[in-house]
């Protein structure tokens, strides 16, 4: 293998961790992965947790299996990506005390300390709720005395890599936007939000770029690893923010991302709100620029789900093979993805079919429906976001595991009018954004594959009668809640 220059990426995702081996021209080498084991917190009606040093041994294990696929001595730079809204929490000695995931909700009881949510969401670009990382901390003042004596700092789950990686604790602003105590127009933390939480700003580690050099990695962990002493650990950003980079967008760019939840997202140079505050706005990894975003929810999850009761033993193409010989008219799904507009979640979901039962009616149908929701689910969030902002462009960018199915990606075309684009790599998109922001922090001049896979729309005609439909079957489980 020739390769002249190899970055290593840490991706630590709701589901699992995975690390990544990338070319500086974005081939992916080499990807190992494994599921994050998370533990159920008694003392509160809905948290989770995980144990950081368990996560950073996976990290190393990871590491070290994508390294013996790859010339150790070609590793220039390691970068992390995260999920969004998780920390991790670090005592005065640099200890990791506790990882708190987004999916922790430990500080739902607390969320009336905010009085006033729509100044808020002014500040912070995001309707305030116990997903985002400063009430986690409230739950944990409040309910864990034992950590919260002991905590100097807190990260986000992929700077605390990078931290553990060079030693060097520091913020990246796209991870910053998502604690509440970060002012997203002006680009720093903010007294004034700490103040309403009772966060001491001393807590608050020093903010940086992404795509800037941290440090070089510690001693010990490039020996442990097998890797050069001057590899450089680079500032990276949400798994978000990382992915709509391989898409290499332009600002007014509209970026379908999907994965296990399914972000929909506008670039901007300005900082816009909603007025009706359905969105979140969030600084993007590249400087001066805002994301602009509405987010379907557990979209992949949902899939995967269905996938493992109707096709527990068949590949993702036995399943694409029967979506496409499957009538489409039999079954409709509503099954809880996020809308904007919606101010309460749907609790209840399921399938709707004529009776008495089609001999026609398949487990391919069942799939189907839940496609179509998936579809449907991005659109309606993608029409929020143009509402709000425009879109002129005649086509959306799509990147990200979830668009490897050719349904979808036809079924997004469809249903909006607008071509779906998707660049090559775009199934590993946080691994190829991540040497993008490798090549950048190290000032390097790779040339990236620009072929650009193209699908453009069908028969919009049929399908919005299709999501008429679709609406209807919404509006029924809506009603049940």
């Amino acid at each position: 293998m020739s390769v002249s220059a190899t970055y290593i990426i840490v991706d630590i995702g709701t589901g699992n961790v995975r690390v990544a081996a990338v070319s500086a021209d974005g081939k992916v080498l080499a990807v190992a992965r494994e599921d994050i084991s998370y533990v159920k917190d008694p003392r509160y009606p809905d948290a989770l947790y995980f144990d950081p040093d368990q996560l950073w041994q996976q990290v190393l294990g990871l590491a070290k299996s994508v390294l013996s696929q790859v010339p150790a001595d070609t590793v220039k730079a390691i970068t992390a990506t995260s999920q969004r809204e998780g920390i991790v929490l670090i005592d005065a000695k640099g200890g990791s005390l506790i990882g708190l995931p987004n999916i922790d909700h430990r500080g739902r009881e607390w969320e009336a300390i905010i009085t006033d949510k729509s100044s808020m969401y002014q500040s912070t670009g995001r309707y305030p709720t116990s997903l985002f990382s400063a009430l986690k901390l409230v739950g944990i003042r409040e309910r864990r005395p034992e950590i919260w004596e002991q905590l100097s700092t807190f990260l986000s789950i992929s700077n605390w890599v990078e931290y553990k990686l060079s030693g060097l604790a520091r913020y990246e602003h796209s991870q910053a936007s998502e604690t509440l105590l970060y002012n997203v127009s002006q680009q720093q933390w903010s007294p004034a939000l700490c103040k309403v939480f009772g966060v001491d700003t001393a807590i608050l580690p020093a903010l940086a770029a992404s795509a800037t050099v941290l440090g070089d990695i510690l001693p010990p962990v490039a020996q442990q690893l097998g890797i050069p002493a001057d590899t450089k650990i680079i500032v990276g950003g949400g798994d978000t923010q990382l992915a709509i980079r391989s898409t290499r967008p332009a600002v007014n760019d509209m970026v379908i991302v999907s994965g296990t939840t399914t972000p929909i997202v506008k670039l901007t140079d300005t900082y816009t709100l909603d007025e009706e505050e359905r969105t979140w706005t969030s600084r993007d990894i590249a400087q001066g620029r805002f994301v602009f975003e509405a987010n379907a929810g557990v979209t992949g999850l949902n899939y995967q789900r269905l996938k493992e009761i109707f096709y527990p033993n068949e590949g993702y193409e036995v399943i694409e093979k029967e979506l496409e010989e499957n009538p489409h008219n039999l079954c409709m799904a509503s099954l809880g993805s996020l809308l904007a507009d919606e101010e309460v979640s749907l609790t209840r979901g399921g399938f709707i079919f004529h009776a008495p039962v089609s001999h026609l009616l398949t487990r391919g149908s069942f799939v189907w429906a839940t496609m179509l929701d998936i579809a449907c689910s991005i659109v309606k969030n993608y029409r929020v976001l143009a509402a709000v902002a425009g879109h002129d462009p005649d086509y959306i960018w799509g990147c990200g595991g979830g668009l490897q199915s050719r349904v979808l990606r036809q079924l997004i075309a469809n249903l909006t009018g607008k071509k779906v684009q998707m660049r090559h790599e775009f199934q590993q998109s946080s691994a190829v954004g991540g040497a993008l922001i490798c090549n950048e922090a190290l000032q390097v001049n790779a040339a990236m594959d620009e072929r650009i896979e193209v699908v453009s729309p069908q028969e919009t005609e049929y399908y919005a009668t299709l999501y008429t439909e679709w609406e209807k079957t919404r509006n029924y489980f809506r009603n049940m809640n």
